[in-house]
């Protein structure tokens, strides 16, 4: 079934606290907080370049110190395979880091790294490197950004910086397994992960440490799958920017 992603925002109630030690980035558990980078890689079922992007991000995603999402866009569907992942707001979501990179065009398989540049997918060390720069220098996630759940609610913690940004909610299903039937990638089972399904924009950061509790309607689409947060800046053109602090948690 077609996912489908929207932009909502939501009002919350928002409390300043004193930041406290954040947790690293951890492997293969319930969540990761501050991590190395994000890695979000637009990709297409229907794209013979893409399967070994996708594993590429597999790859990433175990070893659990970069939050990696993966958007499946919809312009490569009349090739003769309707991506079963795919949607226009990904599609969408391309298109506006295409504008913010300055770039006149997109494709597939794209990575792009902390909302600042990108990569061709499929290469692993160039990904793995350009993150391990960026974390080096100030184009890193210098924000703390912590996510735990309790109960019904998941409680997300920010630290202070310089600036402002968007809090950004981005659900993803953990695991899905396709059977494609026709179109480039005739014949083959693929395995994809963090396949994203909805975004919601949950409030904004002003440089002040905030908490944020997300009510049980928002903590139940996480329990779907897992839900990553980010603290994304936006463009004066209102296009994504670069990504300040990251957190995820997974059911």
């Amino acid at each position: 079934m077609k996912n489908k992603l929207h932009s909502i925002a939501f009002a919350f109630g928002l409390t300043i606290a004193i930041s406290g030690t954040m947790t690293n980035g951890s492997h293969a558990g319930e969540k990761i907080n501050n991590p190395i980078g994000v890695v979000e890689l637009f990709t297409s079922q229907g794209c013979s370049s893409c399967p070994p992007a996708d594993k590429a991000l597999s790859k990433l995603i175990e070893e659990g110190k970069i939050i990696a999402l993966s958007y499946h866009v919809d312009y490569w569907d009349y090739l003769g395979w309707k991506d079963t992942l795919s949607s226009k707001a990904s599609t969408t979501r391309q298109y506006r880091y295409a504008d913010t990179l300055k770039r006149r065009g997109v494709y597939t398989p794209q990575a792009i790294i902390n909302g600042r540049d990108h990569l061709v997918g499929s290469n692993y060390k160039g990904i793995k490197a350009r993150v391990s720069t960026f974390d080096a220098t100030e184009q890193g996630l210098a924000i703390p950004l912590s996510i735990s759940a309790n109960g019904d609610e998941l409680n997300i913690s920010i630290g202070t910086g310089s600036g402002k940004a968007n809090i950004v909610a981005v659900y993803f299903d953990n695991e899905n397994v396709v059977d494609i039937k026709r179109g480039e990638n005739t014949g083959e089972k693929i395995t994809y992960h963090h396949s994203v399904t909805d975004i919601q924009t949950i409030g904004m950061w002003n440089g002040s440490a905030q908490n944020l509790k997300l009510p049980a309607s928002v903590v139940q689409k996480a329990k779907k799958g897992g839900a990553a947060i980010l603290l994304q800046t936006i463009t004066k053109e209102g296009t994504p920017g670069s990504i300040l602090g990251a957190a995820s948690y997974k059911s």
